[in-house]
């Protein structure tokens, strides 16, 4: 749905609960898929967010809860009794089951594991071993797998006795009867063949298996390089776990894309933007507090230079430009970088490359702006040697903004650090300090 019908269907709802008319409420709530009611859910302040929860059909509960944030979900779950849990868990595929029994206590995980049968109970402990953003936490183990030496026709006739297939599903998984992972048949070449062909003959081993131990980031990128619909997952001994597909991972892209950019503003994806204002505030703190270094820092080094600045009003009057000219500068390549190395594109093999770049185009547009500014800044207060002095450190510092959004992000990821998160702050600091060392010393040596 798009932006503009989901803030209308906002709005009506909004009015409709305000009017108190709560069939109406109801009716609108029957015809939205479990994506469109989470969508609704996260937009609700949280007064009208626990009336709305409780007109939600509770067939729809465990797929609603999966499709809102940790802490929106965390905030439904308290409304619900043990019952409304257990119930929320039923009819949900092996791995969305995982992800939202890892929001429930403990009382009712376990109770959730014991209604299973033996070889249920272990699949899902299997996948609960995993990490949660792994392969192995992202895997679904309802499979449907074949042996090679078996011809089409008794495979159909296998199919059929089974009456339907998983979700997602484009291709069988071939294993030898230790159930090692051996390649795929696809549905299409099942259908097509000849049925008294063998699926060894027709037998792809192209789709590598991926590994349990994965990142999710790497998962995303394999099925978009192949073009993948599902794909299967293995141990250490390649042996055939369970498999991913594609929805899965069009869920992780968009949950990356979301914590890239709110990281960048030292937010959490998952926090609801209704939360109650002290732990809000709380979080948003810390991030302010390091700005706040940062910013000392700065003026610390304006200080430094404080008889100049007193001598020659015009500095401070154009002293921002360079700071922030610097700033724009180093977040262009900074975003481009922290973008580089989210895609696996940056290595040691050519980040030389890259600085080189970045360095060149740094000096360039530096030498185009700083011929801008000086033009204006003399025509506004007469001061040749002013111009001069400005024109000179925009160009020290836009270089010096290009060759820092390439090196932060390096250095943040080498100590284990966000780059995304931490990234802009370390750029400021740079471009600022550079930026007013720059221009103030300068003026200093020129001027004074």
């Amino acid at each position: 749905m798009s932006e503009g019908s989901q803030k209308q269907r906002l709005e009506i709802f909004s009015k409709i609960l305000d009017t108190g008319t709560m069939l109406q409420a109801r009716r609108m709530l029957s015809v939205l898929k479990p994506a469109e009611i989470a969508d609704l859910l996260e937009s609700l302040p949280k007064s009208q967010r626990r009336l709305v929860w409780e007109m939600v059909n509770r067939e729809l509960d465990g797929e609603v809860l999966l499709e809102v944030g940790d802490e929106v979900r965390a905030s439904l779950i308290e409304e619900m009794d043990h019952e409304e849990m257990l119930e929320a868990t039923k009819g949900l595929e092996t791995d969305d089951l995982v992800d939202l029994l890892q929001s429930f206590p403990e009382a009712v995980i376990h109770e959730v594991l014991e209604s299973m049968d033996r070889q249920n109970r272990h699949r899902l402990e299997a996948v609960m071993s995993y990490d949660e953003d792994s392969a192995g936490g992202l895997m679904n183990i309802d499979t449907v797998t074949v042996r090679p030496d078996v011809t089409l026709e008794v495979v159909l006739r296998y199919l059929r006795l089974r009456g339907e297939l998983p979700s997602q599903t484009d291709s069988l998984f071939v294993v030898n009867r230790y159930d090692e992972y051996l390649g795929v048949i696809t549905v299409n070449d099942l259908l097509v063949k000849e049925p008294q062909q063998t699926v060894g003959e027709l037998l792809d081993t192209e789709i590598a298996p991926i590994n349990a131990a994965e990142h999710e980031t790497a998962v995303a990128r394999y099925f978009q390089d192949n073009d993948l619909i599902s794909a299967p997952v293995v141990d250490d001994d390649n042996l055939l776990l369970g498999r991913i597909t594609v929805d899965d991972v069009v869920d992780v892209i968009r949950e990356e894309g979301e914590a890239s950019i709110l990281s960048m503003a030292g937010l959490n994806e998952e926090e609801d933007i209704f939360a109650p204002v002290f732990p809000a505030a709380r979080r948003r703190a810390i991030w302010l507090g390091a700005n706040l270094v940062t910013a000392f820092l700065a003026s610390w080094v304006i200080g430094l230079f404080e008889a100049t600045l007193d001598q020659v009003v015009a500095l401070a009057v154009l002293m921002p430009i360079v700071a922030s000219m610097g700033g724009i500068a180093g977040s262009q390549t900074l975003t481009l970088v922290i973008r580089g190395l989210a895609l696996g594109q940056l290595g040691a093999s050519n980040v030389h490359w890259l600085l080189v770049k970045e360095a060149s185009v740094g000096m360039l547009n530096g030498l185009l702006w700083a011929a801008v500014v000086a033009g204006l800044a003399g025509a506004w207060f007469g001061e040749p040697m002013i111009s001069g002095i400005i024109a000179a450190a925009l160009v020290i510092n836009l270089l010096a903004g290009a060759l820092a959004g390439v090196a932060i992000p390096l250095i943040l990821r080498r100590l284990n650090i966000d780059p995304a998160l931490a990234g802009t702050v370390v750029l400021t600091t740079v471009t600022d300090i550079t930026g007013f060392m720059a221009f103030l010393g300068l003026a200093t040596v020129v001027l004074l």
